[in-house]
């Protein structure tokens, strides 16, 4: 797909800051990444989309917080800070180039820093074929447990499967 194309579809989507359901959808990232944090932490929340309710709530928890979306909050300047946490939202199957894209968030957590991320994880071959997430012609990136098994040694962190769907990587503090 062209970019052009490609915002067109996310433009389709129907994810409101008035929506509760939404809310409730966002929760399941929401509570694990909470559940990790100090008061007072500040966040990214990478592909926040057009209404970006996810940092709305870690702001009504008493953090502080800074979006990017590529296509509707394309500044890069927040890319350039450390957080103490960052959250990618059904956003990581989207990356033409995720091995990049994954390294600079990484870049960007401080230590002790944690990683929440929000995918649909492939199973395995014969799941896959029949996979509906696939069919999707935004999604362009897949994931598995291994996937992020690989990437928690690579990184040398902490990985925890809080829900299904939702994996959080932590930064092990400076030695």
């Amino acid at each position: 797909m062209t970019p052009k194309q490609e915002r067109a579809e996310y433009d389709l989507h129907e994810n409101s800051v008035d929506d509760p359901g939404y809310r409730q959808f966002l929760s399941r990232l929401f509570f694990p990444v909470s559940n990790c944090l100090e008061p007072d932490s500040e966040g990214l929340d990478f592909g926040s989309g057009p209404e970006p309710l996810l940092s709305q709530m870690f702001v009504e928890a008493g953090h502080s917080m800074q979006i990017y979306d590529h296509f509707y909050a394309p500044d890069e300047s927040p890319l350039q800070q450390q957080y103490d946490f960052i959250t990618a939202s059904e956003v990581v199957e989207h990356l033409h180039h995720p091995r990049e894209a994954l390294e600079r968030l990484w870049s960007c957590l401080r230590p002790n820093g944690v990683l929440g991320i929000m995918t649909k994880r492939v199973l395995d071959l014969e799941a896959f074929s029949n996979w509906h997430y696939k069919n999707d012609p935004t999604h362009v990136s897949f994931f598995s447990i291994e996937s992020f098994e690989w990437l928690a040694s690579h990184w040398g962190a902490r990985l925890a499967i809080p829900e299904k769907d939702v994996v959080i990587l932590t930064k092990r503090g400076a030695i």
